[in-house]
């Protein structure tokens, strides 16, 4: 319980003073993880879309591979990014092996599936509700595409938050291809990581409360922008 107290002291007076390290490190952790989730979502949401609206020979194959996809193992990625990108692999001559770049590639296959199999139930679900107006407007595979994805927006945001969710705390894959190096490639939770090695329990819970406060502020953030609750509306 000591542990905890000081932890949480710890994360408070790093806040307070305004602490240079902690601003570097949670400002890289949120591009890290902010870019890998547009990236994602980029992809993610129009994927599970069509595979809401068409249909073809594989496509349950397809839909079940995805959803194994979601339980990728983090360090599993990171070790094939990791030979992707290293020296002696096919994108070694980029030089991205170790860099911020990395990071984010390694978050967005760890992501995409995520996003896509959220954003697939919930279009799917919206699909059965309009199709027969949108099949008998006689509208285009893109304009349907367009229709569901506008008012599927408010679940397809949840989508994108869980991505988020899962990409602020990952450490496995961002440890191995970033290499946790000071004032390049270290984020919060891989500073938790060091922290706890070294023994610093109370810096390491510090960080982790700065990290749970930094994911809920974003959400909170987001659904705020978003209107995703307003009165009225369960």
């Amino acid at each position: 319980m000591s542990d905890i107290l000081e932890g949480l002291q710890a994360a408070f007076w790093l806040i307070l003073t305004l602490d240079a390290d902690l601003f570097e490190i949670s400002l890289r952790s949120l591009y890290v993880t902010t870019t890998a989730v547009i990236i994602s979502s980029a992809i993610g949401l129009p994927l599970g879309c069509w595979l809401a609206l068409r249909r073809f020979r594989y496509r349950r194959t397809v839909i079940a591979l995805m959803n194994a996809l979601m339980g990728l193992p983090p360090v599993v990625v990171g070790l094939i990014v990791y030979l992707l990108l290293s020296r002696s692999g096919p994108f070694g001559v980029f030089g991205l092996l170790f860099t911020p770049a990395a990071m984010i590639i390694a978050q967005v296959i760890i992501l995409t599936p995520l996003i896509a199999s959220i954003a697939h139930q919930a279009i799917r679900d919206l699909w059965a509700e309009y199709h027969d107006l949108l099949i008998s407007m006689n509208t285009t595979r893109g304009q349907r595409m367009r229709t569901l994805l506008w008012d599927g927006r408010r679940a397809l945001l949840t989508a994108s938050l869980a991505g988020f969710g899962r990409g602020i705390g990952e450490v496995g894959a961002i440890m191995i291809v970033g290499g946790n190096i000071d004032h390049v490639t270290r984020v919060l939770t891989t500073a938790i990581a060091l922290e706890t090695g070294k023994g610093d329990f109370a810096l390491a819970l510090g960080l982790g409360f700065v990290l749970i406060f930094l994911a809920i502020i974003v959400n909170l953030a987001i659904h705020r922008v978003s209107q995703t609750e307003v009165r009225g509306r369960w």
